[in-house]
């Protein structure tokens, strides 16, 4: 009987560590990706103070263009 039986070629104990070496290896962080258009804008989500998305919105529609403008004018672009 025991010649019917396949023979396992790795122990229980290497299967084990193979398998947590897999879990616990960071995988390779690719750099991100360009925009697809130069210069293109980006989807974000962004957390403001009230007042200050008050002061950007009193002056009406653009008021993302305009926040994107003080932003700019911060990091001298």
């Amino acid at each position: 009987m025991a010649a019917d039986r396949t023979r396992r070629t790795t122990s229980s104990r290497d299967t084990a560590e193979a398998a947590f070496k897999a879990a616990t290896t960071k995988p390779v962080e690719l750099p991100p990706k360009p925009p697809a258009v130069p210069n293109a804008k980006e989807l974000i989500s962004l957390r403001i103070d009230r007042d200050i998305l008050d002061h950007f919105q009193e002056a009406g529609p653009g008021w993302q263009d305009r926040i994107n403008e003080a932003l700019r004018k911060v990091v001298g672009n």
